[in-house]
């Protein structure tokens, strides 16, 4: 099985460092390895942490929890083992329920999900495929249930773990203990494993 590409750093003698660390103890309950990574180059790491905040940040019926959704059918889309751990755990730390956490595969019938909901997590799903297979009836569904800046912020969230997916399965990121006993817990029944990020 072969190691990380790249080594996360760790925060014990760098300041800057630290504080990503505990804003991220904050909102996840540990510090991704991912973004210890990309403090090799400071830069990337803070611009990513700004650009983090700025779509997740909550404006209204894109609730916290569904912007997790969306993140974990994006990755699911994309096959990040690593990305969907992260975002079903955020979204049951955010607030989404129960029922939707264990339905979330049959989201396009189950019960517990809206058809706004829907609209927006087949949005999300048809972003993330290659190819982009948004079409006209995805674009018509998803402009029925939510305004111009709803839109943006949705395709925001499936363009942030665009970047995340690549980032994460390229670098083979090792999961952390709180992303694995998430992914066991909410996932595994369907087939969830740590894959190439577990060593």
């Amino acid at each position: 099985m072969r190691q990380p590409l790249v080594a996360p750093k760790t925060g014990d003698s760098d300041p800057e460092l630290q504080q990503l660390i505990e804003f991220y103890e904050e909102t996840l309950g540990f510090c991704p390895n991912s973004v210890k990574t990309m403090h090799h180059r400071p830069r990337i790491a803070y611009a990513f942490i700004e650009m983090n905040k700025a779509v997740m940040e909550n404006k209204g019926r894109v609730t916290s929890a569904l912007k997790r959704m969306i993140a974990y059918i994006s990755s699911n889309a994309a096959g990040c083992r690593y990305c969907q751990a992260h975002a079903i755990r955020a979204a049951e730390r955010y607030g989404a329920e129960q029922e939707k956490l264990d339905n979330i595969w049959d989201y396009k019938t189950h019960a517990a999900f809206s058809e706004a909901e829907r609209a927006a997590l087949d949005f999300a799903f048809a972003a993330s495929i290659i190819p982009n297979s948004v079409d006209d009836q995805i674009s018509e569904n998803l402009r029925a249930y939510w305004d111009e800046g709803e839109i943006v912020e949705i395709t925001g969230v499936v363009a942030l773990f665009g970047y995340l997916n690549r980032w994460n399965d390229s670098m083979g990121t090792e999961i952390e203990d709180g992303a694995k006993e998430s992914g066991e817990k909410l996932l595994s029944r369907k087939g969830w494993n740590t894959g190439k990020h577990s060593y």
